[in-house]
């Protein structure tokens, strides 16, 4: 079993909700700083639960998606599993909502890994393969925020 899967889920064709798929891309640009015995980086996509039987390969999940919680875009935020389940004020993306009934499969299957959310106030969802200017200005700052928790999962 590896320590952690990084999962970056998103759709790129939608401006800032791909930003999680195009932090992968970044990941994936570094491959010989991470320790792939370790570490896996997989670009989820849209996310659908058919895929949760890749939970049960590592004992830690780091999501990279937005999150509207209604902070100003480019709002970072590392949310925890029952930080998704109870907070009523933030909008529950589909992607979190498939993310958390493929971690009751993987339960039931037999391990259940730790999960945490790394994501970013969007500020616009539409048609376009670019990032906001906003984004796009904040994207550095959310790859910075996601090394320091990989480095802490990996530790």
């Amino acid at each position: 079993m590896k320590k952690l899967l990084v999962l970056g889920v998103g759709n790129t064709l939608l401006m800032d909700e791909g930003i999680g798929v195009h932090a992968i891309y970044e990941f994936w640009k570094e491959k010989d700083d991470w320790d792939d015995t370790l570490v896996d980086f997989v670009d989820g996509g849209t996310f659908t639960q058919d895929i949760f039987y890749l939970f049960e390969e590592y004992e830690n999940i780091l999501v990279l998606d937005i999150v509207r919680a209604g902070h100003e875009p480019g709002t970072i935020y590392s949310l925890e599993e029952d930080q998704l389940r109870k907070d009523k004020k933030q909008m529950l993306s589909l992607h979190d909502i498939d993310l958390l009934d493929s971690l009751g499969m993987a339960e039931m299957r037999g391990h259940r890994p730790y999960l945490r959310v790394i994501g970013i106030e969007p500020e616009k969802i539409d048609w376009g393969l670019e990032l906001t200017p906003t984004l796009a200005d904040a994207f550095q700052g959310f790859l910075k925020v996601i090394r320091k928790h990989i480095k802490e999962l990996l530790a």
